[in-house]
């Protein structure tokens, strides 16, 4: 998987990326905007896991260098910290690049050893702080059969006062870079082990991008619109 300078905003870390839609907001308020996130933060209580599934979109490439990526997470929408887990879908080089990664503020993604991920997988991934200041990442994919975990501690300050399920994508500048109209799914989304929908999430979305109204199983679409930009988003793009 290619080093970049991250999914999370491709700016300056997981946090700032999701602390743009603003610290402290109700999760009944009006959706969020973000420059290059998607999908739905749970930011009213303490949460301690957080869980979805998502089938792994297949990108066809352009000229154009993009970083997308499909995740769930603790923290982050209040603060700079982020323990996170999950998948993306890169077009480097006109080259379709999948990847299985985790990682935890500051550092940087690192890469699950030893597994493939292809478009059209079923995904699940999970973070559940086990306490300690450790926080457990699994992602399971069940089209090849394979399952990863690492435990390892938490971010700096973290408080696991949100929980996020999010798709993202930029251009090598860091731009929204995932548009051209694709969608991704995400089912089965939980938080605390009930399901995303009862926490009353904060719908988060960019200038380019919606989500459908969490269902009561915890399943949403993200779409990504078709203002101009380039995007392998097919069917379901999101950043690196």
């Amino acid at each position: 998987m290619p080093v970049r300078t991250r999914h999370l905003a491709a700016t300056a870390g997981a946090a700032a990326l999701l602390a743009v839609a603003g610290a402290a907001t109700p999760a009944s308020a009006a959706v969020q905007s973000n420059s290059t996130s998607t999908g739905y933060a749970a930011v009213t209580g303490t949460y301690t896991s957080v869980s979805s599934s998502w089938t792994q979109p297949t990108v066809t490439c352009g000229s154009q260098t993009t970083y997308t990526t499909y995740w769930v997470g603790l923290d982050g929408y209040n603060d700079s910290a982020m323990e996170q887990t999950g998948t993306e879908a890169d077009c480097i080089s006109g080259r379709a690049v999948y990847g299985a990664w985790w990682e935890v503020l500051p550092a940087s993604q690192s890469a699950y050893s030893s597994v493939t991920v292809k478009g059209g997988d079923h995904l699940t991934a999970t973070v559940t702080y086990i306490g300690s200041s450790n926080f457990t990442m699994t992602l399971f994919d069940s089209t090849q059969d394979w399952t990863k975990t690492t435990t390892h501690k938490g971010s700096s300050g973290f408080q696991n006062t949100s929980a996020e399920v999010i798709t993202e994508s930029t251009d090598a500048s860091g731009s929204i870079g995932a548009t051209g109209g694709g969608s991704v799914t995400f089912t089965g989304s939980t938080v605390n082990g009930g399901t995303l929908a009862a926490a009353d999430p904060v719908p988060i979305t960019t200038d380019d991008s919606t989500v459908t109204p969490i269902t009561g199983g915890g399943t949403f679409t993200a779409k990504w619109g078709t203002s101009g930009g380039v995007g392998p988003l097919l069917p379901g793009r999101a950043e690196h």
